[in-house]
């Protein structure tokens, strides 16, 4: 790299605080002669936090102001969580890679450690995600959900000081921070379908900036890149957003990609899911495909009826 300096964008939560971090030892151990240095960058989610994420609005609480410093140049590197990331990528950035996925799923970290199926009739979970309360409530109607919003830690306080049974947390988040002993447990795919790119690190950085491409195409994996591209892909033909309850999450096995997706409706009751196989190479094509055939089976309605809700 030709540059002697390259900074990092970020928010500045304890776990945005580690991801790019880990990026920033990655390039330092292979351009020992490149400063990196950080810069946090406070966003529109991190300033509203009593309200939930779905009544916030809007596209890229967690990025926008992030996009903008990368495009006036104060930065040369951004690093999120992909599942922050919208679908649409301002015009002169790009996503430059996209490293080795950590755990995609979600976990239930409860008071007394029961597992979801074994909590009390009526118990009382925390999130804020909308997919993950439609889940829920489709698995245990009689859950009541709690908006829960703030950093990985400061959900974990509030479990301890209020009447809360459980929360659910991404398991990334959890493992990356060292908080992995107070899992009670892996909720797979089968109980709750993860977010779009949940677990997988996003890095942007100018489309014409070749040297920071250049570093940041050293990290990226391919695997990774094929599912959360199909991923995103079925997201976007969707205009899924945090006011809508979507997920979608892709494995590879061989050269077969397997992809599932969720739409349901806000209380649970009215769940629409599939799953689709193609190859890597055509996991966006496979997540587009994936998305007009839950509309073509009454997802388009159910969409309709979670928009109108949501304006009026």
């Amino acid at each position: 790299m030709a540059s002697s300096r390259l900074i990092i964008g970020t928010r500045g939560s304890k776990l945005a605080l580690w991801q790019a971090n880990w990026v920033k030892r990655h390039i330092e151990l292979r351009h020992p002669d490149v400063s990196v240095e950080i810069q946090i960058i406070k966003t529109k989610g991190d300033k509203i936090l009593d309200v939930p994420l779905a009544k916030v609005g809007g596209k890229g609480l967690f990025v926008k102001e992030i996009e903008e410093a990368l495009l006036a140049g104060s930065i040369d590197m951004a690093v999120h969580s992909m599942k922050d990331m919208p679908g649409d990528i301002p015009q002169g950035l790009c996503i430059a890679a996209i490293p080795k996925r950590e755990n995609p799923q979600d976990v239930l970290i409860s008071r007394d450690r029961i597992p979801l199926r074994d909590l009390k009739v009526g118990a009382r979970i925390g999130t804020s995600s909308l997919r993950r309360a439609a889940q829920i409530r489709h698995i245990r109607p009689d859950i009541e959900i709690v908006s829960l919003r703030g950093n990985l830690d400061t959900r974990l306080k509030k479990l301890e000081d209020s009447d809360m049974d459980a929360i659910i947390l991404a398991a990334a988040g959890v493992i990356r921070l060292g908080f992995n002993s107070r899992i009670t447990e892996f909720l797979d795919e089968t109980l709750l379908l993860p977010a779009a790119g949940q677990g997988a690190l996003c890095i942007e950085i100018r489309s014409d900036d070749p040297e920071a491409a250049a570093v940041a195409a050293e990290m990226d994996h391919p695997q990774t890149r094929a599912v959360v591209l199909g991923e995103r892909a079925f997201l976007y033909r969707l205009q899924g957003g945090c006011q809508t309850p979507i997920a979608a999450f892709g494995k590879i096995d061989g050269n077969v990609m397997t992809l599932q997706g969720v739409v349901a409706s806000l209380d649970g009751a009215v769940i629409f899911k599939k799953v689709a196989t193609g190859t890597p190479d055509t996991s966006e094509a496979l997540g587009v495909w994936l998305a007009e055939t839950l509309l073509s089976e009454g997802a388009d309605k159910l969409l309709d009826e979670l928009l109108t809700s949501s304006v009026s």
